[in-house]
């Protein structure tokens, strides 16, 4: 089984930056795609963005394109978050997920690894 541990979160002002890491330990697995999600409070889990295993392929959510990148370092074992130009809107818990098959997906449910999350608060 595999183990994700975020981190990186924090507060920052609205217009800053902050990059998220995710580290994973235990059974890593070849050629799986892996994903960030978001979820604020009283909201559903939102997809914020995807990266197959060789980074050659990357979809990210409409309300972040453009500002966050996502990427990943498999020797590493590490998935990375890049979040620039952040909004109040974009305050939430962030999550990232292992997909056990090649393709990224925007779908929450087809994950089956999560780490606990990592809070981001964006001050406006």
């Amino acid at each position: 089984q595999v183990q994700l541990v975020e981190s990186g979160g924090g507060l920052v002002q609205a217009g800053g930056s902050l990059r998220l890491s995710c580290t994973a330990s235990g059974r890593t697995n070849i050629n799986y795609a892996m994903g960030w999600f978001r979820q604020a409070p009283g909201k559903e889990r939102e997809f914020v963005g995807g990266i197959t295993w060789s980074g050659t392929y990357k979809r990210y959510g409409e309300s972040v394109k453009g500002r966050f990148t996502i990427s990943r370092d498999t020797a590493k074992n590490a998935l990375y978050l890049q979040m620039d130009t952040l909004k109040s809107e974009d305050t939430a818990v962030y999550f990232c997920a292992e997909r056990a098959y090649i393709g990224v997906s925007s779908v929450a449910r087809d994950y089956n690894a999560w780490g606990q999350g990592t809070q981001v608060t964006v001050s406006s």
